[in-house]
């Protein structure tokens, strides 16, 4: 497993002001959007393309384009939505599924809830967003699931990383999986709570509000 923290200053400015618990929610959404390009235009350096032919005003020439099959971009519900517009501004030709994973807060277990993929994802390169990357459960439930559909090629772009979380996720992967973990920081660690520490809270209820 590869794993690469993002050192830029704007990644840098962006992510204390998302850490700021007086950020209010429309602000920080909007800079989850821009740090989440900065963070994509790293992990998409190995896309997939191919060479195409073109005529510019000047003389014919070759250049390239994402090859077929399209990336696929998989959003963790419900935080790895605030995500999804930074990432696909960039590579708007990716197509979009979902997966929702939940954990149980005690037990800090994940269930699957809901999904909408490809049955099939052999060849496809795919880009999974969630914001914290904690105990690292629900990157491997998410990274097994892809595996499980033919995936073999998987970038994990986070906001937040733990040391504890990273080993969690490298210990659980096959040798014949190629997956790379994109983060803005790798943070301290965790607290009895399963929560990153220095952190930014919950990325869910920062990002939407607090659901009952």
């Amino acid at each position: 497993m590869e794993i690469l923290e993002i050192n830029h200053p704007l990644v840098d400015h962006k992510l204390t002001v998302l850490r700021d618990l007086h950020t209010p929610s429309a602000t920080f959404r909007l800079l989850v959007e821009e740090l989440v390009t900065l963070l994509a235009y790293e992990a998409t350096r190995d896309v997939h393309v191919k060479k195409v032919g073109i005529t510019t005003p000047v003389t014919a020439t070759t250049g390239v384009k994402i090859a077929d099959p399209a990336p696929i971009v998989v959003p963790i519900l419900r935080a790895g939505l605030g995500m999804l517009e930074g990432m696909t501004k960039l590579v708007p030709t990716a197509e979009v599924g979902f997966l929702g994973l939940q954990r149980d807060e005690e037990t800090l277990e994940v269930s699957t809830y809901a999904n909408r993929l490809p049955d099939v994802l052999t060849d496809r390169q795919c880009f999974v967003l969630d914001p914290m990357l904690a105990t690292g459960h629900t990157i491997v439930d998410s990274v097994h699931y892809l595996l499980s559909r033919g995936a073999r090629d998987v970038t994990v772009i986070c906001i937040l990383a733990t040391p504890e979380g990273l080993k969690t996720v490298a210990e659980s992967l096959p040798d014949d999986a190629h997956v790379r973990i994109v983060v803005a920081s790798i943070d301290e660690g965790l607290n009895d709570r399963g929560y990153i520490v220095p952190g930014l809270g919950d990325a869910g209820d920062r990002l939407y509000g607090v659901i009952d």
